[in-house]
């Protein structure tokens, strides 16, 4: 729900979204794809697209649903392509804002850790580009969302912490949400995740 709010596919209830100096609600469509990037957990493509096809559909936003690719759409197909090796297409759409629920769901651990590196990568500007993205994403794989630079628990619609991921509130909070299932402690400047599945 926050993702589809930040998105501006969910109405707000009170409050407003900003991008860019913007209420979102005041961008145009094309100009609002321009600069956000939606990945849905369940996210697919139907029909007999190959992958290529599958990521061009990136560059909609850049180029319009009947638009013509350039030159400059193939090197951004190309780069996400690379960066990616295909696990997501939303890369080509070139967006400063990248928004992705649950984008590890269905990977194996070698591909989750590539996804997650790159998240880094991306939001360090530490891309064969140099441009830095901001990754708002969410997660229920914890030691993968521990790695984020920022992390917000949220329960029930509400956020109940918000902070770096060594912070010890954070890691009660997870505890808390997660029900006890989960232990997380901080260990040589990372948070450590372990599941409570020998306690009873």
């Amino acid at each position: 729900t926050l993702l589809r709010a930040l998105a501006g596919l969910q109405p707000l209830l009170q409050g407003e979204v900003h991008l860019g100096g913007c209420r979102l609600q005041d961008l145009p469509p094309a100009r609002r794809a321009r600069r956000l990037a939606w990945l849905a957990q369940g996210g697919q493509t139907s029909g007999e697209l190959n992958v290529r096809e599958t990521v061009q559909l990136g560059r909609i936003a850049q180029r319009g649903l009947l638009g013509v690719l350039d030159e400059d759409d193939a090197r951004a197909i190309a780069h996400a392509m690379h960066e990616t090796g295909c696990t997501a297409w939303v890369l080509a759409t070139e967006a400063p804002l990248l928004l992705l629920d649950e984008p590890t769901t269905h990977l194996d651990a070698p591909h989750q850790v590539a996804l997650a590196r790159l998240f880094g990568r991306l939001a360090q500007g530490n891309t064969a580009r140099g441009e830095r993205r901001a990754v708002v994403t969410v997660l229920h794989d914890l030691p993968i969302a521990l790695h984020a630079d920022r992390g917000v628990v949220m329960q029930a619609g509400r956020i109940v912490a918000d902070g770096e991921p060594t912070s010890p509130d954070l890691h009660r909070a997870l505890e808390q949400v997660f029900d006890q299932a989960v232990h997380v402690r901080a260990a040589a400047g990372r948070a450590v995740v372990s599941l409570a599945i020998d306690e009873e």
